[in-house]
């Protein structure tokens, strides 16, 4: 058996040793997990993991390659990749590229072989926090020293969001919406167009009168990585636009409106992340099977004095998972509706954004 060649420390001490694959990189970034079984593609291109290296709980990863139709940005900013085992003989008849070169030809290290339920187990025992993905060599002393003196960037919805305005259109559109861009999922644009929307996808610093000259029918506020209060510019933007135009917002979406409304975010302890978690609907009392992903939630208490109402709840933990004001016309939930692969309970919310556009045209 090989000899060990890469190594993981927390940087409260803890050392775990792996192999490498994908890019032989160094890199300090936030450690989190998820609790998906299929998916791996999707959760690497996915914008919101910017800075962050991801722990997949499910042990075997890589068994499917990668696909040319299946990714959710074209330049993924993932911080690494952290698996029990990883197959680099994928039997798919659609993979074009193995997990391991995908993410070498983006420069994203990767680690296998080493204790992910121990690990899991840790980040969700003692929260998430910064790590260091090294080579074997290093010393703890040394791992450690360049954790403290590592900062995670706070710039990352500017990283990720497009740096000018992109079209994606369909046959016979009957809706024009402009899509805020703070990392946006390529399969949000997917369902939006696949329910006659064309969307026009502007950057996250876009100004209000650039906005109105593109006259939308709707506005759709994306998600995206990092800490809501750190995008002033958006929370401003939805209050200059709110009550004038339906609006839908998805994850970091739903927390920036709800900023915009003078409600609080605050940091969960590990996030919430994987296609498994229950959410109830308060309207109709259906549960609902949910992807999520995200580190922040909206705090429950602070909605008492917005003219926001909750909408959905996590059945787990209880956190706000969606919000609404209706004299607004606009609402928001902190899941995945459109995720892929993954539970499809909850793509209502996109037929919900279309009628109400409908109903504002008829006005």
């Amino acid at each position: 058996m090989e000899n060990f060649n890469r190594k993981i420390f927390l940087e409260d001490g803890d050392e775990y040793l792996g192999y490498g694959f994908g890019a032989d990189k160094e890199t300090v970034c936030e450690i989190v997990f998820n609790t998906s079984v299929v998916g791996y593609q999707e959760i690497v291109s996915d914008p919101s993991y910017t800075y962050q290296a991801v722990v997949m709980t499910y042990p075997l990863i890589g068994n499917y390659g990668i696909t040319d139709d299946d990714y959710e940005t074209n330049k993924p900013t993932i911080g690494g990749l952290i698996v029990r085992e990883y197959n680099d003989m994928p039997s798919n008849f659609r993979y074009t590229k193995t997990l391991s070169e995908y993410l070498e030809e983006n420069n994203i290290p990767g680690v296998y072989g080493l204790d992910t339920r121990k690990l899991a187990r840790s980040i969700r025992d003692k929260g998430s926090r910064k790590v260091l993905i090294t080579d074997i060599s290093t010393t703890k002393e040394q791992a450690l020293e360049k954790l403290k003196n590592t900062e995670i960037p706070k710039d990352a919805v500017s990283k990720v969001s497009c740096k000018k305005i992109w079209y994606s259109r369909t046959a016979n559109a009957k809706f024009n919406i402009v899509a805020v861009d703070c990392g946006i999922k390529l399969n949000i644009i997917r369902s939006l167009n696949k329910r006659g929307g064309n969307v026009t996808i502007v950057p996250y610093n876009t100004p209000y009168e650039k906005i109105v000259e593109l006259k939308p029918d709707g506005i759709f506020f994306s998600n995206g990585p990092g800490d809501p209060e750190n995008v002033p510019e958006v929370i401003e933007l939805i209050k200059k636009l709110r009550g004038k135009y339906p609006i839908f917002g998805i994850c970091l979406g739903h927390q920036l409106i709800s900023l915009s409304y003078g409600a609080k975010t605050y940091k969960l302890k590990f996030g919430h992340r994987g296609g498994n978690h229950p959410v109830i609907n308060l309207k109709t009392g259906k549960i609902e099977i949910t992807s999520q992903n995200h580190n922040y939630a909206v705090d429950e208490e602070s909605l008492k004095n917005t003219d926001l109402v909750a909408t959905h709840k996590n059945v787990l933990d209880n956190t706000i998972e969606g919000v609404e004001c209706a004299k607004d016309r606009i609402f928001c939930v902190q899941y995945h509706p459109e995720s892929a692969p993954g539970p499809q309970d909850s793509s209502y919310l996109f037929d919900q954004f279309i009628e109400m556009m409908k109903s504002n045209k008829l006005l």
